[in-house]
């Protein structure tokens, strides 16, 4: 891991689209904390690179069945939130 993920909460939403496509929220939060941003553009995977470093919010997009799942970890490292796009 590349850094902690603090308390990890997920919406009632993305927890179903990650159910429906047989995807495990676990996965997605090891590939998120070791770095693999999944389907980010490459702005804001050096946006990330850049917040690892210096402690500011990162996120990760992977899609899922027939949408998407976005990770979030606040720059505080106290929480991570799984959910939908059109939720952030």
């Amino acid at each position: 891991m590349l850094f902690e993920l603090g308390k990890v909460v997920a919406t009632p939403r993305a927890l179903e689209l990650m159910e429906g496509a047989g995807v495990s929220p676990a996965f997605l939060l090891k590939r998120h904390a070791s770095g693999d941003w999944g389907e980010v553009s490459p702005e804001v995977a050096k946006e990330n690179d850049h917040s690892l470093v210096h402690g500011f919010r990162v996120i990760s997009c992977y899609p899922v069945g027939d949408g998407a799942v976005w990770v979030v970890t606040e720059a505080s490292r106290g929480f991570t939130t799984m959910l939908l796009p059109e939720e952030y």
